[in-house]
């Protein structure tokens, strides 16, 4: 049933809701992670306010157990039906009246275009780790669009520079006309719940989110899973961006944590 839906629509609410204290502790992690001065760490342009940290798995023990629990792992096995890897591992943040809207794109232009992933076997596990409300930015899904193969316009000029790929400022989007459109054919779906909600989403579902106008951060966790046989073979952006160890992940205890 999971699968059906997933793949009708592009994405699936899971009836799984995180606990409470994996929450608290994993948010008090990435909390820690962000304040440090490190290069995986991504701000608003030309500010201090933090945007984004990347690639916590790789170097942070609680999120490298995180990625094996049943709710995630499983649900991306069950979605894509072969062995996976983390491909990517982010959260977003939205902090109060400073985060900045992410515009309309599709996660594949990036993955197929600067790091060769041949097909989109993907699976995107998105976890709240604030509450999400219409406010403070949550993202916003046009259902569907998965169906429709890359829509993308390349903004940049291109050169190779990471950034330009976690920005406000996005290298690949999904043109306005072209997002409104589909939009008034397909509905848009605002994805708000409370903290531990968790969803999975396709890599080329067109989707974007708004600047926060609220008082209330939104941290956004999202784990990429990747099949094993579709791993890239020609990747020249940061492991911490692009992981490059594709051994299959193996199922944790469900309190692994």
């Amino acid at each position: 049933m999971k699968k059906s839906i997933y793949e009708q629509e592009g994405w699936l609410l899971s009836p799984e809701v995180l606990g409470e204290e994996l929450i608290a502790a994993v948010t008090g992690r990435i909390e820690e992670l962000s304040a440090e001065d490190r290069p995986e760490v991504v701000y608003e342009k030309g500010t201090r306010t933090v945007r984004a940290i990347h690639g916590c798995h790789l170097f942070d023990d609680l999120c490298r157990r995180l990625v094996r629990l049943p709710a995630l792992l499983g649900l991306a096995e069950e979605l894509l039906g072969e062995p996976v890897y983390v491909y990517q591992f982010k959260v977003n943040m939205k902090q109060p009246k400073e985060g900045v809207a992410w515009p309309w794109h599709q996660d594949y232009s990036f993955w197929h275009h600067e790091d060769g992933m041949a097909a989109d076997r993907a699976v995107n596990i998105a976890i709240h780790l604030d509450e999400v409300h219409e406010k403070n930015g949550p993202l916003r899904i046009i259902p569907r669009t998965h169906r429709l193969g890359l829509l993308d316009e390349r903004v940049g000029a291109g050169g190779g520079d990471w950034h330009d790929h976690v920005s406000a400022d996005l290298e690949y989007t999904v043109p306005d006309g072209i997002a409104d459109a589909l939009a008034d054919e397909h509905g848009v779906v605002h994805a708000t719940g409370p903290a531990g909600s968790l969803y999975a989403f396709h890599p080329t579902l067109v989707h974007s989110s708004t600047d926060n106008l609220s008082e209330d951060r939104r941290a956004l966790l999202l784990v990429t899973y990747n099949a094993v046989a579709n791993a890239p073979e020609r990747l020249s952006r940061p492991e911490f961006l692009v992981s490059r160890d594709t051994t299959p992940l193996t199922l944790a205890a469900a309190d692994a944590l």
